[in-house]
């Protein structure tokens, strides 16, 4: 199963007269499925100055027994975690604070800095001492370095795009200014919106509607904004101009919610428009379509409007787990599999189905589910896959494992089926799929899937991820 780093939002009140926390809250309950190992809220209050509260766990688990009142800010920042680089300790919990000479800094920062290695050994050379492991932290010192430098956030902030490599989208309090920053190849998702007298940002769009914010558009990849004086003032990163946009792919095939819009495409449509591929590249006579939930659904419905074959529920989801830890033997893995999804006999046995499935990376998940629907009786059963073979790492924020352990690494299709024990297997075609998503290759980020990546890749990255 594939994660993400995490979702963030930033909401700031015009004339410093709203409490904010709240709609942080509500916004991050939105973002959930960006992440659910830590969440944290950060605040300022004219009065009271910072405060902020984060722990591990989901955000109805942190913010259990903890009023949310005590966070009364009129400006702040928020982040829903789950970890690729840094340990799964609160240490590494998010938003990140740090004081410097101004006061202070609050970062939420959702996305992968590839050169973090020798930028943390430099600090740390340079008398910086750091509490945790995370991006967060890095992004927290190099600004407080550069300001010291500029005097200017802004240009503090730019410096700081000059250094790194990798995707981020971020949110940044300092003190009671609020400003938001996307990487210049605009990796991962941000948006801005607005509500009465409050502006916000966030990871995707459904947190806006929770709140009753209305859209006005995305952040620009390489775009800083700071939201003051009741206006949205931008400022273009001196790269942005000469940068490709890479946007990641797997924000339309996985990770965000289908009632998203992500840089102006409406996920679910583009996940209709994937399963519509899917049957135009692999017509199956069979007797039902039944998606892997939740986020196959779309493709399975459009495979099923384009084939005219019955949508069915052939496996059912269990909404009331969360994450399933690593479990010790292999009978308490598979429990966990079938505590998460239950297949539903009355409706699979003795069919001819076709499985919809978002992506498959290792194929450990893919291979549960399928001996789940075998046992139920079916009588055959074709996948079919909305995303092309995963044949490399991802560097920039999407945990999913080292080469050596991708399935579709060093494996023909066929071998695949094999391995997965079913009658048929396709995967959508790079082409179909760009089609789909509706945005020109060039600016999508495909590396998981060609092994070109619209950065340089450092070496002691690649070596991590060939062993």
């Amino acid at each position: 199963m594939l994660k993400d780093k995490c979702g963030i939002v930033g909401i700031h009140s015009k004339d410093y007269s709203n409490d904010v926390s709240s709609l942080i809250y509500y916004g991050l309950y939105a973002l959930q499925h960006r992440g659910q190992e830590s969440a944290g809220i950060a605040t300022h209050n004219s009065e009271k100055g910072l405060k902020y509260h984060c722990d591990m766990g989901l955000l109805t688990d942190v913010f259990k027994n903890f009023e949310i009142n005590e966070l009364n800010g009129d400006v702040g920042v928020g982040h829903v975690r789950y970890s690729k680089n840094g340990q799964p300790k609160k240490e590494n919990c998010q938003p990140f604070v740090t004081e410097f000479d101004e006061g202070f800094i609050a970062i939420a920062h959702n996305g992968d800095i590839i050169n973090s290695n020798p930028i943390r050994k430099q600090l740390i050379d340079e008398g910086f001492k750091f509490k945790s492991d995370s991006d967060a932290e890095i992004l927290c010192f190099l600004i407080k370095k550069e300001n010291d430098k500029t005097k200017d956030i802004v240009k503090a902030i730019e410096n700081v795009c000059k250094i790194i490599i990798g995707s981020y989208s971020v949110v940044i309090l300092v003190n009671e200014d609020l400003y938001v920053l996307r990487d210049p190849a605009g990796m991962k998702p941000l948006a801005i919106a607005q509500r009465d007298d409050l502006f916000i940002a966030a990871s995707e769009t459904v947190a806006f509607d929770v709140i009753g914010a209305k859209y006005i558009r995305d952040v620009v990849p390489g775009e800083i904004i700071h939201f003051k004086d009741d206006k949205i003032n931008s400022h273009m990163i001196e790269s942005a101009d000469s940068t490709n946009n890479a946007h990641c792919m797997f924000e339309y095939v996985y990770f965000a919610r289908p009632d998203s819009i992500i840089d102006n495409k409406n996920v679910y449509q583009v996940r209709l428009n994937i399963g519509k591929a899917l049957y135009n590249e692999f017509p199956i006579d069979a007797d039902m379509i039944i998606p892997i939930p939740d986020s196959a659904i779309p493709a399975a419905i459009g495979y099923s409007r384009a084939s005219g074959i019955p949508y069915g529920e052939g496996l059912i989801k269990n909404r009331y787990v969360g994450r399933t830890f690593i479990m010790p033997t292999q009978e308490e893995r598979e429990l966990a599999v079938k505590l998460k999804i239950n297949p539903l006999v009355s409706e699979l046995k003795g069919k001819k189905v076709v499985i919809i499935d978002d992506s498959i990376v290792r194929g450990t998940t893919s291979k549960n589910f399928i001996n789940l629907i075998r046992d139920a009786g079916v009588k055959e059963i074709h996948i079919l896959i909305g995303c092309p073979p995963v044949i490399s790492p991802c560097y920039y924020g999407i945990a999913m494992a080292d080469k050596q352990q991708l399935i579709a690494f060093n494996r023909s299709v066929d071998e695949i089926k094999e391995q997965l024990g079913v009658d048929s297997i396709g995967y959508i075609s790079l082409d179909s799929l760009v089609q789909a998503i509706d945005i020109p290759p060039n600016e999508l980020c495909l590396g998981c899937l060609t092994g070109d990546y619209p950065t340089d890749i450092p070496i002691d990255l690649k070596s991590e991820n060939s062993k």
